[in-house]
């Protein structure tokens, strides 16, 4: 007899099995976007929203890449997250560039929508080969956190404190260098257009310049002043971009290059960074994928991301808040890579409040969000009462089950009982 061949599985199998895993890859990004809530759940909090608790089938939209007003976008948290809503996002990432200022406001209003937040920024950064200080390509890095937020917050918060700082020097760089071309633009205007307490950066410069004459639009003072390759570019404080991958990593949160199509030499930056711990890349836009990109994240074993990095600066040129739509089992790949990094970083931030209840841990640990009948809560109060209440802010009722988390909520209660 001779030897049969293997048949090739039919078109139509290959097909089904796609669609089999498309439906557990929904399955599994809607049961973490909507959670379900424990039998006996009577009300929701600000992360587990009654509207949520009842959402069920559908797409389910999730928008990774947006800024508010705390940085450099138009809107404020509250409205960013409103005309969210409207486009049909379910899960919205908050990136505003260098500050994690509007999560509390966005996590507050998602609340009224059924949305989750995930807690984001997008941090400045400088690639150079030989760590030059003062050379190199200016890199943008996503992160992207739990719902608690960063373990090591402080050690987060130090590095993005340094690079506004150096923000209000490179703004003054700036302008002396537009006056030296005889675009004569006040400090008093830029800082008016960034607002209070808002690091100034080049979009709000180009803004100042908009108004003032100089240009047309902001695209105009990008390309023809400001923009990397500009005669009035000037670079901030900004660490190496392996750095900040590293402390992303460290700090319990997944790290994406953002619009790496942006870049001169991608693929070196790329390599350097997948080598310093980089979890993904950017690769769809609402016009599609990049060409090109795509192949460069598989190269190199990246999650393939996306969003529309909105501004609410109005016009043509800009991508409405939801247009890139991600594939299912994008989301789901995202999701499963981030989940137990993100329960590690919770724990981490529990185990420290119960070792030391003090005033200050308590804060951290709702930081990004108050769950209710949080108030009247004290550092006094049993480390087991809070530590039950922020686990069943951040975790569904599912989660809640998980054997680790229960370990880890017994190891708080000794804590507890010995204090």
């Amino acid at each position: 007899m001779g030897n049969k061949r293997k048949s090739k599985p039919s078109r139509s199998k290959r097909k089904s099995k796609a669609s089999a895993d498309q439906a557990l890859a929904l399955d599994y990004v809607r049961a973490w976007a909507h959670p379900a809530p424990p039998p006996e759940a009577s009300a929701a909090d600000d992360f587990l929203p009654a509207q949520a608790l009842r959402c069920g089938g559908g797409e389910v939209l999730f928008e990774l890449h947006s800024h508010s007003n705390h940085s450099d976008g138009f809107l404020s948290p509250s409205a960013l997250v409103e005309r969210a809503h409207r486009n049909g996002v379910k899960v919205l990432a908050l990136t505003d560039h260098d500050t994690m200022a509007g999560i509390p406001e966005a996590v507050s209003t998602a609340s009224k929508f059924g949305m989750r937040i995930i807690p984001g920024v997008e941090i400045s950064a400088i690639y150079s080969p030989r760590e030059v200080a003062g050379a190199g390509e200016p890199v943008h890095i996503l992160a992207y956190y739990g719902m608690c937020g960063p373990s090591r917050f402080d050690e987060l918060d130090n590095m993005l404190l340094n690079i506004r700082d150096g923000r209000y020097l490179r703004a003054k760089n700036i302008l002396a260098k537009l006056n030296r071309l005889k675009v004569q633009i006040k400090w008093e205007h830029v800082t008016k257009i960034a607002g209070e307490g808002v690091a100034p950066g080049r979009l709000h410069v180009a803004r100042a310049m908009v108004e003032a004459g100089y240009v047309e639009n902001i695209r105009q003072a990008f390309n023809k002043y400001i923009g990397d390759d500009g005669p009035a570019y000037s670079s901030g404080s900004e660490p190496f971009a392996e750095t900040v991958v590293q402390l992303i990593s460290r700090t319990g949160g997944i790290s994406a290059l953002a619009h790496p199509w942006a870049l001169k030499n991608p693929d070196a930056i790329i390599r350097a960074l997948k080598g310093a711990g980089l979890n993904g890349m950017e690769v769809y836009r609402s016009d599609g994928k990049v060409d090109g990109f795509f192949e460069l994240a598989d190269k190199y074993g990246l999650l393939k991301l996306g969003g529309s990095d909105f501004h609410g600066r109005g016009g043509k040129d800009e991508s409405d808040i939801g247009t890139v739509k991600l594939a299912i089992t994008t989301l789901c790949c995202f999701l499963k890579m981030a989940r137990p990094i993100w329960s590690s970083a919770m724990k981490d931030i529990l185990v420290k409040f119960a070792e030391e209840p003090s005033a200050a841990n308590l804060g951290k640990i709702v930081k990004f969000g108050r769950p209710t009948n949080f108030d009247g809560f004290s550092p006094t109060c049993t480390g087991i009462d809070i530590v039950d209440l922020c686990l069943s802010s951040w975790l569904s009722y599912d989660e809640m089950e998980d054997v680790e988390v229960e370990e880890v909520r017994l190891k708080l209660a000794h804590y507890a009982a010995e204090r």
